[in-house]
């Protein structure tokens, strides 16, 4: 860890970079199943693939993307407020934790665990929110 990240930054930058790359995967699907140009050379992002799972990844990346823009200001609200504590740098880890989980067991279409792991998320979300707020 470089040491001018605190341990809330780290699990930010590592839950950033986690999401930007969901999208791999469902891109090597498209080329393998249209090629590579017509799978890189869709300008109105028309084209999607056919293979359920990649579907579904698209979708769990989404909503990756939808829950880093909460997870994100509330880690950089710590920051600027130094409202850092070991319950925030576990929620943190919590957080990156439930978010691969979901990412994967909505991929793979693992039934039951995909709920759980949302609300993982979610709660490590909350803890955050209200620790800013001081309310732990």
């Amino acid at each position: 860890m470089h040491p001018a990240l605190n341990v809330e930054m780290y699990w930010l930058v590592l839950t950033a970079l986690m999401t930007g790359l969901f999208w791999v995967p469902y891109l090597l699907q498209r080329i393998r199943e249209r090629g590579m140009w017509p799978a890189l050379w869709d300008p109105h992002g028309a084209a999607e693939v056919q293979a359920p799972w990649a579907q579904r990844m698209r979708r769990a990346h989404g909503n990756a993307v939808e829950n880093l823009a909460v997870f994100a200001p509330l880690v950089l609200a710590l920051q600027i407020t130094h409202a850092n504590s070991a319950l925030t740098a576990t929620a943190c880890l919590v957080y990156f934790v439930a978010r691969a989980t979901h990412f994967v067991v909505y991929s793979l279409a693992i039934p039951i665990l995909r709920v759980p792991a949302f609300l993982a998320g979610f709660s490590a979300q909350v803890a955050l929110a209200l620790a800013l707020l001081g309310v732990l």
